[in-house]
């Protein structure tokens, strides 16, 4: 199996890449400079009268809600386990990132379809386009240094775990990092189709440009909302890891002494650096029941070394049915 195969998770050493603390920076640059955005963007949609500004402004609020729910989702999924959730609270992250998903639906993008549609039909009275052009340029600048920052940690995790950026990137069970990116990467377009639609209004002089960048905005967030609200119900409802890696983890498993077969295997991702494996373990019939405990001992420890987002290990020893 190779490195590739395996760089879908975080490796859980704890070192300087570990996914938590930098997907936190990654959130709260991407919160700041959004919320300065948003209020810019509404303040010059205002001043121009461009429909596509104010889609972006309510494009740029939304994103900020997003990424405080992300924050949330981060905060909360790192409290350890306890008696009512032995399994610790990993999962809780996708709860919350799927709110942002919606946030990003129901803030965004409903708004900029229903006021590019609303320009549309009814026009609209276009002012002076200046203040707006000044406000994309440095929103474009800004929203670059943000989305900057999320490709440094994708490319920086992918290449510290061996996988290819792309794959890392569409497989990665870290939804933070990825709604930053895709968020991200929809605003630098919504920028440039906010922009088109004032400069087709300047040119000629119809709303007609400036309704359509809304209503493309508006689009642009859906197909976002729909491929963040997927990843995360994907988590939610209970990921396997990739089978190249379920692979490696079976043949640890046929790896170590006195086990005979693995008759069952199940593998669940509860979070960026937290696996959980459960396995029906088919072992020697003359081994001792000492030797199984020792079996168990030393296959769990493989595990953990080969694989160092495992944090949960269960086996059970069971004869097989032939």
């Amino acid at each position: 199996m190779s490195a590739s195969d395996e760089g879908v998770v975080g490796d859980g050493d704890g070192g300087d890449g570990g996914g938590g603390g930098e997907s936190t920076v990654t959130v709260v640059v991407a919160a700041t400079a959004n919320l300065g955005i948003a209020l810019a963007k509404a303040v010059a949609g205002v001043i121009s009268g461009s429909s596509a500004m104010l889609s972006e402004a309510a494009h740029s609020l939304a994103d900020t809600v997003t990424e405080l729910l992300l924050l949330t989702a981060l905060k909360r999924s790192e409290k350890p386990a306890d008696e009512e959730h032995p399994l610790g609270y990993g999962p809780e992250r996708y709860i919350w990132a799927l709110f942002a998903a919606v946030a990003t639906f129901v803030g965004g993008a409903v708004f900029s379809v229903y006021d590019g549609i609303h320009t549309l039909v009814a026009g609209e009275e276009l002012g002076d386009p200046l203040v707006s052009y000044l406000v994309l340029a440095v929103a474009f600048l800004l929203e670059g240094y943000s989305l900057r920052t999320g490709l440094r940690q994708v490319k920086a995790e992918a290449a510290r775990l061996g996988a290819p950026v792309g794959r890392y990137f569409r497989l990665t069970p870290d939804t933070a990092v990825k709604a930053v990116v895709m968020e991200d990467s929809a605003a630098l377009a919504g920028l440039l189709l906010a922009a088109g639609g004032l400069l087709g209004g300047q040119l000629t002089g119809s709303g007609v440009w400036d309704g359509t960048a809304s209503v493309l905005i508006g689009l642009l967030l859906v197909y976002v909302a729909w491929e963040l609200g997927r990843s995360n119900a994907r988590l939610l409802i209970g990921r396997p890891l990739p089978p190249e890696m379920r692979d490696g983890v079976r043949a640890v498993l046929l790896g170590v002494p006195h086990v005979e077969a693995v008759l069952d295997l199940t593998t669940l991702i509860q979070g960026p650096e937290e696996i959980l494996i459960a396995a029906k373990i088919d072992f020697r019939d003359v081994s001792t029941a000492a030797e199984v405990e020792r079996a168990c001992d030393e296959a769990e420890a493989r595990l953990r070394a080969r694989f160092p987002a495992i944090r949960r290990v269960y086996l059970d020893p069971t004869p097989s049915a032939a």
